[in-house]
């Protein structure tokens, strides 16, 4: 029985299947609308190093490199038509094979000359990844992208991964809005990085403005905004500017690296917005999700002032003080007390 996973979601393949020796993973997608006619989207592997960079540009298989070195990750090419499962292109992978300095392998799906065509996978629909035992055939685990997206010309759509002795499968759905050149560049790939642009002549030379004191003091680069004297420092870029948000592609670029812990696994980098950044650390373990509504403030209410002054000491016995009722009451039983005393003292003369 398959497993079907969410965004996020893995699997234990061996635990799965005890015994598996090579899986075949299925990339599916449609485009039966017209906004979707004409799109041509390519399906590829990044056999990657416990840094998570290619071994090297060869461990890039894809349609101009259809085989790994070693042959343990084979590429059937574009031309296969959909089948039952819904495929669009497979890529087979004999896990005893795979070297031992591979810790996982990546599959991502890009659209062909997206720019020039102005095409995106807002107009893709459909889009499937699953894991079929090579032997049985029998599917293992499949994830269906769900969302809406827009910008994006390419797009993760699950990796296999180590997991000490065993092979797991995770669905990852991360989209890039800089094509397979953009994933090229996070893996660490050469053979698509774009050629830079060939620098302008030299200018004349010219007397730099000086520093402004705080750039002086924290040692940044200036940069000088032409026509005026001032200098500005550059921003700082936190991650990748062309990944999207984890979360959410409608939340822009994933420009902040973050730790993020799943309450279905263990913790992992991802690359979010700012605002969802923000959310995770401030969120407690085990897992945050965006759909969950983010924490409300905790409520800890006005400390109490301080008391001002002196203490007062308590009061003893030998200070302690009357009213004026106590004495008006003295003086009254004194009056009492002498009346008494002078009837008596008549009774003895008479």
């Amino acid at each position: 029985m398959s497993t079907y996973l969410t965004k996020g979601g893995n699997v234990s393949l061996s635990k799965q299947a005890p015994g598996l020796t090579g899986v075949r993973v299925g990339l599916g997608w449609q485009t039966g609308t017209a906004a979707g006619a004409g799109c041509d989207l390519d399906a590829s592997a990044l056999l990657c190093g416990p840094s998570g960079k290619v071994l090297s540009d060869e461990h890039f298989v894809f349609f101009n490199n259809l085989r790994s070195p070693d042959g343990s990750v084979r590429h059937s090419g574009n031309g296969l038509t959909a089948n039952r499962g819904g495929d669009r292109e497979q890529i087979e992978v004999d896990l005893g094979t795979v070297p031992a300095g591979v810790a996982k392998i990546v599959f991502p799906v890009s659209l062909y000359e997206a720019e020039q065509r102005g095409q995106n996978f807002g107009q893709v629909h459909s889009a499937h990844i699953r894991v079929v035992d090579q032997d049985s055939g029998t599917e293992i685990a499949r994830y269906d992208l769900r969302g809406h997206a827009a910008a994006e010309t390419a797009m993760v759509f699950g990796e296999l991964y180590r997991h000490g002795t065993n092979w797991k499968f995770r669905a990852i759905g991360q989209g890039y809005a800089s094509g397979l050149a953009g994933i090229a560049q996070d893996y660490g790939v050469d053979v698509l990085r774009p050629n830079p642009t060939p620098a302008p002549e030299a200018a004349p030379p010219r007397t730099p403005s000086p520093l402004p004191p705080a750039a002086m003091a924290s040692g940044t680069a200036a940069q000088e905004i032409p026509g005026q004297g001032a200098t500005v420092t550059p921003p700082q870029s936190a991650g990748s500017s062309t990944m999207t948000c984890f979360f959410d592609p409608h939340h822009g670029p994933g420009t902040m690296p973050v730790m993020w812990s799943p309450h279905w696994g263990v913790p992992r980098q991802i690359q979010t917005c700012g605002g969802c950044a923000q959310h995770i650390q401030t969120t407690p373990a085990p897992y945050y999700t965006p759909q969950a509504g983010y924490p409300q403030p905790e409520q800890h209410g006005y400390a109490q002032p301080m008391q001002q002054g002196y203490p007062q000491e308590p009061q003893q016995g030998g200070n302690r003080r009357f009213g004026m009722g106590a004495v008006l009451g003295a003086g009254a039983a004194g009056l009492v007390g002498g009346a008494l005393l002078n009837e008596a003292l008549d009774d003895d003369d008479h």
